[in-house]
């Protein structure tokens, strides 16, 4: 069972290759954090008196998952004006509630671990995370091809962070990101079943 959970753990440390030492979490990050989807559940900025120090494993998931339901949102909110299929649009702003509940509870848990409420991946090239360039292209491309792309891009955003909570299911140590993480898992498989067009149960 150990054997199993430094396994977990040692893959989802591995997916932030590149991105630093969770152990300097704490340490601020460059500023051009989306502000995309800001929720009310926001905590304050001082960090709460029952704040508790973060297992790596936990506070490396928490500040993955974060940035990536924030770029994924910023995503989806395109498709409102973009998207040419209804369905795809109906799907898109479906899909950008679910994402935008997750982080008023990522947040939070932030605040809990005593994290700074900052992307700590800003200009990495994360897998599974809608990169600023990605974000320009979906502004450039028109009609059906924008429906490709964002589809396309969000079945490897929910596909990534099925595979990270999974791994945070198994290695993390804090209840509440283990209960969170797994009710993100829960709700990637239904999402993956839901994704429009022909391909839309695959990932």
């Amino acid at each position: 069972m150990k054997a199993a959970r430094t396994l977990a753990a040692l893959s989802l440390l591995l997916l932030l290759v590149g991105c630093g030492d969770p152990a300097d979490a704490k340490s601020p990050a460059p500023p051009g954090r989306s502000s995309a989807a800001p929720s009310s559940a926001v905590p304050p900025s001082t960090t709460p008196p029952l704040a508790t120090p973060a297992d790596p494993t936990d506070a490396a998931w928490v500040q993955l998952m974060t940035p990536m339901n924030e770029q994924a949102v910023a995503l989806l909110t395109l498709a409102g004006q973009r998207a040419t299929d209804p369905r795809v649009r109906t799907w898109a702003a479906g899909l950008r509630t679910a994402q935008s509940g997750e982080l008023a509870r990522l947040r939070p848990l932030l605040s809990r671990m005593g994290l700074p409420d900052t992307n700590v991946h800003a200009g990495h090239d994360m897998p599974g995370m809608v990169t600023e360039r990605d974000l320009e292209r979906a502004r450039a491309v028109e009609g059906a091809a924008f429906d490709r792309f964002l589809v396309a891009q969000i079945r490897d955003h929910l596909s990534q962070s099925a595979q990270v909570s999974r791994s945070e299911t198994k290695a993390g140590t804090r209840a509440d990101a283990r209960r969170l993480a797994t009710a993100l898992v829960s709700a990637r498989r239904a999402e993956l079943d839901r994704l429009p067009g022909p391909s839309a149960n695959s990932g």
